[in-house]
């Protein structure tokens, strides 16, 4: 499965022209994912309303969720294995394809009223595990359509992608619930994915060279699945990195179905998603920052700081329900994210080889996704039977919590938003005391060979300075 170009030169150096042509099919890919995420938030935005109001369990609203990544994260190995074989583009085409696919079952089955948690849980399921040839192959491209002196911007520009995504998706799926039901939702989705394969159809990715990394690769699928594991394994900065990105998504992956939970616990669904909204475009003004920075000096320093900004910021919303502080508390933790999220993302674009990416990508997206299922599985337990019956009850500690926080099923929510950014900090403080994390980007040299400009000032006429 290949039609592929050529590759690149070993020499690595592009001069202007083919730079130019290149990045023109990095924007192409990368404006139908952003139309493709608008829709995807529209779809995860009315979803977890629908299961909330339906059920009232934060558990059920966990299971959802954890049934839309859990698949994906088993099957990353066998899929990064896959991606490297094959065609990126056509690995992206029929991720994209199976998805949208899943999305239209959904909305077949709310319009027919015959929609039940279970079926929106097998359905899920299998989308998230064809979504599993998704993200490493995107990245993997990327490392091709992109020169390595414009990795942070590019990494920034598919952070601005999943801001605007998050920016409009809350408040305009609050307004679509309202005229159409969650069914129109799922229909624009499905839409919004048409759009996204059309334009992968449309272009063709640049073949990656062969590495002496890449040859000692190859071998039986059970092989080159494994391959990932040790790859990062034996580059100790790269595998810190890797856990420490495992833990803040543990600690963020309680929070997608227990910010529902909390925001609706005094407020309505359509407050709810104009305040989401609004708070995103935080994540939108990180991601032009990252889009249009050039990088930082010492990118894991960055990393850990914006850390500590955005477990601070989880700890504000949680101490309070005045939508105002939650919302700017929320705008400079979103703010910060991207910019970290591109900074760790040049790094690992610059220190894997280009044709082995996809199997160290998706190991990569196994190991730091990981975590968030196991979140998912306890968020529901642990609010249910942890948070909101400490700040509800009477016993000594719960009393001096609800103090500081009130009572209330509210206050429960709130505590664990303090609980998990007191958790966040901490975990950046032990990233910077761990040598081989604070000493990555020296310790472990770039890869030779990857595209490069021949003028690095020739970005201005890219279009992206």
């Amino acid at each position: 499965m290949s039609d592929e170009q050529p590759a690149v030169p070993t020499s690595g150096s592009l001069d202007t022209q083919e730079i130019s042509r290149r990045f023109r099919t990095f924007l192409i890919v990368w404006f139908g994912q952003l139309i493709s995420l608008v829709g995807s938030g529209l779809t995860w935005f009315g979803l977890s309303v629908w299961v909330f109001l339906e059920t009232g369990s934060v558990t059920d609203l966990s299971l959802m969720l954890l049934a839309s990544q859990l698949p994906r994260i088993l099957l990353s190995p066998v899929a990064g294995a896959f991606v490297d074989r094959w065609d990126r583009r056509w690995a992206m085409i029929i991720s994209d394809g199976a998805a949208g696919v899943g999305t239209v079952v959904i909305a077949i089955a709310f319009l027919t009223d015959s929609m039940s948690l279970g079926l929106l849980i097998v359905v899920g399921a299998i989308s998230s595990a064809f979504n599993a040839f998704q993200w490493p192959a995107y990245q993997a491209a990327t490392t091709m359509l992109v020169p390595k002196e414009r990795y942070s911007q590019a990494s920034g520009m598919v952070q601005m992608a999943e801001a605007a995504g998050q920016l409009v998706s809350p408040f305009l799926g609050g307004l679509l619930v309202a005229v159409g039901g969650v069914a129109t939702l799922l229909l624009v989705d499905a839409v919004t994915f048409t759009f996204a394969i059309a334009t992968l159809l449309y272009v063709r990715f640049p073949k990656p060279p062969r590495s002496e990394v890449g040859e000692a690769a190859r071998g039986s699928l059970w092989q080159e699945s494994l391959f990932g594991f040790r790859y990062v394994w034996r580059r100790h900065g790269l595998f810190a990195l890797l856990i420490f990105l495992a833990g803040v998504n543990l600690a963020f992956g309680f929070i997608s179905p227990i910010f529902v939970a909390y925001m609706l616990s005094f407020t309505s669904p359509g407050t709810m998603g104009a305040a989401l909204s609004l708070a995103a475009t935080g994540m939108l003004a990180g991601s032009i920052v990252a889009s249009t920075w050039r990088g930082a000096s010492h990118r894991v320093l960055g990393i850990l700081a914006s850390t500590v900004i955005l477990g601070i910021m989880v700890v504000g919303i949680g101490a309070t329900t005045s939508l105002v502080v939650i919302v700017i508390a929320a705008w400079a933790g979103m703010f910060v994210g991207p910019v970290a999220a591109a900074m760790s993302q040049s790094i690992w674009l610059a220190k894997v080889e280009p044709d082995v990416q996809g199997k160290v990508f998706a190991v990569r997206s196994m190991i730091a996704g990981g975590s968030q299922p196991l979140a998912l599985a306890l968020a529901g337990p642990l609010a249910d039977r942890v948070f909101v019956p400490l700040m509800t009850g009477d016993s000594s500690l719960g009393t001096t919590l609800q103090g500081w926080l009130g009572t209330g099923e509210g206050s429960g929510y709130g505590l664990f938003f303090v609980a998990v950014g007191a958790f966040t900090v901490l975990l950046a403080v032990a990233g910077w005391l761990y040598r081989p994390l604070r000493f990555l980007e020296t310790e472990i040299p770039d890869i030779e060979g990857l595209p490069t400009m021949v003028d690095p000032d020739a970005v201005g006429e890219m279009g992206v300075a």
